[in-house]
């Protein structure tokens, strides 16, 4: 069991904020910290303004995922997508994929901070065919929906990788105002 967490913080579920105006569904919100979605290799897509909690909430279903066994990658996807194009360029870009793909639950965060360019949409393209009935995926956005299309780019390869990606998934719009913010407030 993997035991390590990769964010900066550790989330838990118990520690969110479940207020109305978040638009965060306790019921649902336990319901995936039953990691259920992970055995039905389900994907979220998490998206919501800067600072209203979105990677808090992809951080805690990590967390919950991994003290439940499985193995789960978390992914800043600029991050990412530097990192495989480096792998391609040296010949461990299949290698590096293999591991993605074996994981059980990948989380993809700051998704569509940058347009993707023909390399990257065809890499997320792979990734998100991997992860079909393999694997979960947890992808966290400021972008909403409708605005991934302009983000991926391409209009073939984007019908195919958001069919795969919004038509199959669990999708959590937070709302409100950022929490950073909010905190900042509550200090001063």
């Amino acid at each position: 069991m993997q035991t390590d967490h990769p964010f900066h913080y550790k989330a838990n579920i118990e520690r969110i904020n479940f207020d109305q105006t978040r638009n965060v569904n306790r019921n649902t919100i336990l319901r995936l910290a039953e990691c259920k979605f992970v055995e039905k290799n389900e994907k979220i897509l998490i998206t919501g303004s800067t600072g209203v909690g979105k990677s808090y909430l992809g951080s805690a279903l990590d967390y919950q995922a991994r003290i439940q066994g499985f193995k789960v990658n978390y992914f800043n996807n600029s991050k990412l997508f530097a990192k495989l194009k480096i792998d391609k360029a040296d010949g461990s870009y299949l290698r590096e994929l293999a591991k993605i793909e074996r994981q059980d639950v990948i989380i993809l965060d700051d998704f569509g901070l940058q347009a993707l360019d023909s390399s990257n949409r065809i890499t997320l393209l792979e990734i998100i065919e991997d992860r079909h009935n393999n694997g979960s995926i947890i992808v966290i956005s400021q972008i909403p929906e409708h605005g991934l299309y302009d983000i991926i780019g391409e209009k073939t390869i984007t019908d195919a990788i958001l069919d795969r990606l919004i038509n199959e998934s669990q999708r959590i719009e937070l709302h409100g105002e950022s929490m950073r913010k909010k905190r900042g407030i509550n200090k001063g």
